[in-house]
């Protein structure tokens, strides 16, 4: 009875959360139209840099929680998300390229094999209906495709256990990514070359008839996409199929000792998040107004990989977070270490901020190292190269200081990749089970509560 009111009371409150971000989403886009241009900063500006994060960080939200899905709560290692991308993307990319643009897209194979586009057969882009009903038919067949072939694949993969299963899935996905390019297939996929003019955000956000803007839903629409498809992974694993993976991730001979069929449950949970990769993938092709074959690397299964890593194995709270705390961080926020940083004299507040923030972080960064390693045996002459580094970065930030100079070293083209880097392998070490564990922001919530109420009583 208890966890049942837990669990009421943590849909209501992400019922509410869920709401608050879509109209937030929708403000935050639209008030610059509102004010003017004029009176918001840039960063609120419709082209800004904020807009891309919170884009593209819906669309990685969905894609972490589907592999959480499968690697958090079931158990399973599987490296092929971007393959199961790459499948949604080319599918609703091939399904939705405008009839007159078909030749234009495919001009290297006189034209394409596909002789219809979605949005077309229910009146174009133009039209709100055959916007609607063909782009988020093509997401959904998106998924299927991606949920089709997992199962195909499914079917002699996930015979296999561990470090076996991830090397499999990953060799899929590279295998894949070789097949769509391949020239034979050039009439459906354009081979080595992009798939173009297919419908964006931005053909959602609502228009005059004098071609103005009156209304920006490019947000809202992969926020309200990649929520919907959330709370159906969250209300699957609250259900006796998301108690059943929990159970094969925890010990499988115990599982199916219970009566849990193993081979039907891994098959399900491996079709579930590939279906929502694919989902994932599509977005992607709407976010990158593209889908090409070589974007779908490994590298971003790994990017993917780390989001739930860093959130925390087992939550979706946490893979939504660490998703936009990721690319905000490498999209935004450390932008400024990738240009030389020149300061016009030495009393700037700019320098001084530099000068404070980059002590704190030295101090705070050796503190946390030598407490870490603190309980360990023979620790001290790692605690004394922590402190010598620590002396010698201090010692470089003082010459710094002294000589006046007012131009910050390293600070060039790739430098930002190196410091997020750094960023990430202290996050890893000092939260090794991610930033939320494997709990979720109502469970901290209603732990909260409970503990309010009982010092009350």
């Amino acid at each position: 009875m208890i966890q049942e009111r837990k669990s009421k009371k943590g849909a209501l409150a992400g019922l509410i959360l869920a709401a608050v971000l879509l109209a937030l989403a929708v403000l935050l886009e639209n008030l610059s139209g509102m004010l003017g241009a004029n009176a918001v900063p840039d960063f609120l500006a419709p082209t800004s840099q904020l807009f891309v994060v919170l884009k593209k960080g819906a669309v990685y939200s969905l894609v972490a929680v589907s592999m959480n899905l499968l690697n958090g709560f079931t158990g399973l290692f599987s490296l092929g998300q971007a393959g199961f991308m790459l499948l949604g993307a080319y599918t609703y990319a091939i399904l939705t390229v405008p009839m007159s643009a078909k030749d234009t897209v495919y001009y290297l194979f006189g034209g394409s094999a596909v002789p219809f586009s979605l949005p077309d057969l229910f009146g174009g882009v133009d039209s709100p209906v055959g916007l609607i009903l063909g782009v988020v038919l093509a997401i959904l067949l998106g998924g299927c495709v991606a949920a089709f072939f997992a199962f195909l694949i499914g079917l002699p993969v996930l015979r296999l256990k561990s470090d076996y299963l991830a090397i499999a899935t990953l060799g899929f996905a590279e295998i894949l990514r070789a097949i769509f390019q391949w020239p034979a297939l050039g009439p459906v996929t354009n081979g080595a070359n992009m798939i173009t003019q297919i419908p964006t955000f931005n053909n959602f956000n609502l228009t005059g008839e004098n071609g103005a803007v009156i209304l920006r839903l490019s947000t809202f629409f992969p926020f309200l996409v990649a929520i919907v498809c959330i709370a159906v992974i969250v209300m699957l694993i609250n259900s006796s199929y998301g108690r059943a993976f929990k159970a094969i991730r925890e010990d499988e001979i115990a599982a199916e000792a219970m009566g849990i069929n193993l081979a039907k449950h891994k098959m399900l949970s491996f079709c579930i998040s590939s279906f929502f990769a694919g989902v994932g993938g599509a977005l992607f092709a709407m976010f990158v107004n593209n889908a090409q074959a070589k974007v779908y690397t490994s590298t971003m299964t790994y990017e993917i990989l780390l989001i739930v890593v860093i959130g925390g194995i087992g939550s979706i709270s946490g893979s939504c977070i660490a998703t936009f705390l990721y690319v905000a961080c490498s999209e935004w926020w450390l932008r400024f270490l990738d240009s030389p940083i020149v300061f016009d004299s030495p009393t700037e507040t700019g320098r001084i901020l530099f000068i404070v923030a980059f002590a704190a972080v030295v101090i705070a960064g050796a503190a946390l190292l030598i407490r870490r390693d603190r309980r360990g045996a023979n620790q001290t002459w790692k605690q004394a190269l922590v402190l010598l580094v620590a002396l010698l970065l201090l010692c470089w930030l003082a010459w710094f200081i002294i000589t006046g100079s007012l131009k910050v070293p390293l600070a060039r083209t790739g430098f930002r990749m190196v410091v997020f880097s750094i960023i990430i392998m202290v996050v890893v070490l000092f939260f090794r089970r991610g930033i939320m564990g494997d709990k979720e922001l109502s469970d901290l919530l209603l732990r909260k509560k409970t503990s309010v109420k009982e010092a009350a009583k």
